[in-house]
């Protein structure tokens, strides 16, 4: 249970829905507890349940047919450092991301995932990975500094 916290964080961002979100992890952790003699205790047990929920993410999409929809921001429980403009503006910079931007930047910047992880996690190559995080730090720098001009 130690993952678990982060893994709602993920899903709501990714779902776009709290509910959404807590079904998704509690899915995610009883595939992990019922595959559990499949895990490789040498390899990261955090990558692992984040690839389960991935796959259950995408495998519920394909089945609802509905398009991707991100919502606000999951709150993690830190304490804030920045004013709620600013914190606004970050979001809705964030929001303007394409998907598959916004889910390697939340892997890396929110998760802590490194590349190599995340190419695991999501399935793709590395050089993809490391493409796409920086197109999406390229552009979150472009949409937050027409917003301080």
């Amino acid at each position: 249970m130690p993952h678990a916290r982060s893994l709602l964080r993920f899903a709501s961002r990714l779902t776009g829905n709290s509910f959404q979100a807590e079904d998704l992890v509690q899915e995610t952790l009883l595939r992990a507890w019922r595959g559990f003699g499949q895990f490789d205790p040498e390899t990261n047990a955090h990558a692992w349940l984040f690839r389960i929920l991935m796959n259950e993410f995408l495998q519920q999409k394909r089945k609802a047919r509905s398009s991707f929809v991100a919502g606000p921001a999951a709150h993690s429980g830190q304490p804030m450092q920045a004013s709620i403009h600013e914190s606004v503006e970050v979001t809705q910079a964030f929001d303007r991301l394409g998907s598959d931007q916004r889910t390697v930047l939340l892997l890396a910047v929110v998760e802590g995932f490194r590349c190599r992880e995340i190419s695991e996690i999501l399935h793709i190559p590395i050089g993809t990975v490391m493409s796409r995080l920086s197109r999406a730090r390229e552009v979150m720098r472009e949409l937050l500094s027409e917003v301080v001009r």
